[in-house]
C-alpha cells in the first residue's frame, strides 16, 4: 500500500475515495485562494477558466506537501483538488452567502454550465526530487427550470453554501441536475480516471492505493 494524503475538507472527495477502496489521511491546506490566484497571475498572466481551479489545487497541494517535509515527514503522495462553475464566461465557488446562492440558483435554472475540477498530485518519495503533476477534468451540469419556492427551500439546507457552484449531484442538489456530460466523480469533486491517470505519470498504479495491496 502507497500513504495518500489528501489535501482537502470536502467530505464528498474523501467518501468518494474511500468507496474506491482508498483511504486517505486528510489534511487542510489553509491556502488563501484568492491569494494564490493574484500570484498566479502575476507570475503567468491572465487565466483561462479551466486553469483557475488547477492553479488552487496546486496552491493547497504544495502548501500540504511543504508542511509535511518541515515536520519531518514524507507521505509518498499528496493529492489536492478544487471546483469552480463556469457559466456565461465566469467562474464560481462558494457562494459567500444564502442571497448570493439565491441570485446564482435563479441565473442557473434551465441552463447548462461547466464544472471544472482541478487535480494535482505530489510524489514525496525521493529527497530532493519531489515530481508534481495535475490536469483539470471538466463536465457539463445541466440544471432544472426551478421554481423560485424550490431554489429557496433548497439554500435553505444550508447545503449550496459549501459547495463550489452552490449545488451537489451526489446530496440534496442531485434532483435538481437533470443530466451531466462527463465524468460524474469530477462534479462530485474528485474525478477517479483522472487521478489514475495522474498515479500513473508518476509511475504508480491505482490498486497500490488499497489498503490491502
Amino acid at each position: 500500500m502507497i500513504p495518500l494524503v489528501l489535501a482537502s475538507a470536502s467530505p464528498a472527495r474523501l467518501s468518494t475515495l474511500r468507496a474506491a477502496g482508498v483511504d486517505p489521511e486528510v489534511i487542510v491546506s489553509g491556502v488563501d485562494e484568492d491569494a494564490a490566484l493574484d500570484e498566479a497571475r502575476r507570475r503567468s498572466g491572465p487565466l483561462t477558466l479551466d486553469e483557475v481551479p488547477l492553479v488552487l489545487a496546486r496552491a493547497k497541494g504544495e502548501r500540504v506537501g511543504s508542511r509535511l517535509l518541515e515536520q519531518g515527514r514524507r507521505a509518498p503522495l499528496v493529492l489536492a483538488c478544487d471546483s469552480v462553475l463556469e457559466l456565461d464566461g465566469q467562474v464560481f465557488g462558494k457562494p459567500r452567502d444564502p442571497h448570493q446562492a439565491i441570485a446564482r440558483w435563479r441565473r442557473m435554472r434551465g441552463r447548462s454550465g461547466v464544472l471544472h475540477s482541478g487535480h494535482w498530485m505530489i510524489d514525496q518519495r525521493v529527497a530532493g526530487h519531489e515530481r508534481h503533476v495535475g490536469a483539470t477534468a471538466s463536465t457539463v451540469v445541466h440544471f432544472a427550470d426551478l421554481s423560485d419556492e424550490e431554489i429557496e427551500a433548497y439554500v435553505a439546507t444550508g447545503e449550496p453554501l459549501h459547495v463550489a457552484g452552490a449545488f451537489t449531484v451526489d446530496g440534496l442538489g442531485g434532483p435538481f441536475v437533470e443530466r451531466i456530460e462527463g465524468d460524474y466523480h469530477a462534479v462530485v469533486g474528485v474525478s477517479l480516471p483522472l487521478v489514475r491517470t495522474l498515479l500513473r505519470e508518476l509511475g504508480h498504479v491505482w490498486h497500490e492505493l488499497w489498503p490491502w495491496a
